[in-house]
């Protein structure tokens, strides 16, 4: 594995680094990538703007795109017979696309950008040419998004069963 040396390092990300050790919600990223890591997975990511009422995912779509938030927020609903029904309001330092990136299956949730955000984005071709060069941090980055993935279905699931 390469060597690390922060002053080498794609500075940019420094924002989605700190963003995710802030982030008390999901908490998941930080608990499975140390700044080091991120700074790996950095070269895989591409990074974006959008404003307020920007779609980044709609429900039913093919694309398996990952979308980390740095800054701003985003709100996931959901189209059900009974009409529109929000999931979350998520922040920064967390993450969304996780359950079509891991499924091959259609969006299952819409993602709007509630305001302004920054987001950066990982394609299933990134992850794969990370696994092949890293494959630990590729490793540890599917163990945090399997835990999001697994908390948030519990929650969707808490949720349903209250209302």
């Amino acid at each position: 594995m390469d060597s690390f040396n922060p002053l080498t390092q794609n500075s940019a990300v420094n924002g989605l680094i700190t963003a995710i050790s802030r982030n008390t919600e999901d908490g998941v990223l930080s608990r499975h990538l140390g700044a080091q890591s991120w700074y790996i997975v950095a070269d895989y990511l591409r990074p974006h703007a959008y404003e307020r009422g920007h779609l980044l995912i709609s429900q039913g779509a093919q694309d398996r795109n990952l979308y980390f938030l740095e800054s701003g927020n985003l709100k996931v609903d959901v189209k059900t017979d009974s009409g529109l029904m929000q999931l979350a309001i998520l922040g920064p330092g967390t993450v969304v696309g996780e359950g079509s990136f891991f499924s091959h299956l259609p969006r299952n949730a819409s993602v709007v950008a509630y305001s302004n955000c920054k987001v950066w984005t990982m394609s299933p071709e990134d992850f794969e040419t990370l696994g092949k060069k890293h494959p630990t941090v590729a490793l540890s980055l599917s163990m945090a998004l399997s835990a999001i993935m697994a908390t948030r279905m519990l929650d969707v699931s808490k949720r349903i069963a209250s209302t």
